[in-house]
């Protein structure tokens, strides 16, 4: 399967820098609507053939004009919500609380599954919803499927997931407004990061550190 996760387009909570996780969210700011209007084209090359969303409002507009474009449902699922910042909801990302939620969930990926956001969710639960969406998506036997989703699940979980990318290179780059990660595999035999936000990924054992970028596309 080829797996492409797409973070939704700009919300006034990103021009903020706020930490906002929770159902059902802001919309999308002037930018964000112009961004997920740009998607079709983006992603003209990609024969998608399932288009996956989160309960948030942000990430269904984002994928409207996608979905219209290529004929496709879009298929709502709560598995693919943002990693919940719990207390720390709405805080500024450049803050202790902000910094705390991001250790928290890049220990995630590092295999500190136990580790709680205070009165959020745990790495274990977080990775296994995620998870799950994921296997639905490889049982229905779409070759390719986008997954409109959020910057701290996406980075998170391909960290966590993917085995040419580490902690390091994704904790170092954050995700911009419709970037995209693409990835293929299974969940049965686990999957490798192909780019990141346009860059390619060095494979495991191919000549660089993992997840070590090595071209950069447009």
């Amino acid at each position: 399967m080829r797996l492409l996760l797409v973070r939704h387009g700009q919300t006034p909570s990103n021009v903020g820098h706020l930490l906002d996780t929770a159902v059902p969210g802001p919309g999308l700011t002037p930018l964000g609507e112009r961004q997920a209007a740009a998607l079709p084209e983006a992603l003209a090359d990609e024969d998608i053939e399932a288009l996956y969303v989160s309960p948030l409002t942000r990430t269904r507009l984002t994928a409207a004009p996608l979905a219209a474009a290529r004929g496709l449902d879009m298929i709502v699922r709560a598995g693919l919500r943002e990693l919940s910042a719990g207390d720390l909801e709405m805080r500024p990302g450049d803050s202790p609380e902000g910094e705390l939620y991001l250790r928290t969930v890049f220990a995630w990926a590092a295999g500190d599954t136990a580790l709680r956001i205070p009165g959020g969710e745990s790495g274990a639960e977080a990775l296994a919803r995620f998870d799950a969406v994921i296997a639905e998506a490889a049982a229905s036997g779409a070759g390719t499927v986008a997954v409109i989703g959020h910057g701290a699940a996406i980075r998170v979980w391909t960290a966590a997931r993917a085995g040419n990318v580490d902690v390091a290179f994704a904790a170092a780059r954050p995700l911009r407004n419709t970037g995209v990660v693409a990835l293929e595999g299974s969940p049965s035999d686990g999957f490798r990061a192909l780019s990141w936000a346009g860059a390619a990924v060095v494979p495991a054992g191919e000549g660089g550190p993992a997840g070590e970028p090595v071209d950069a596309a447009g």
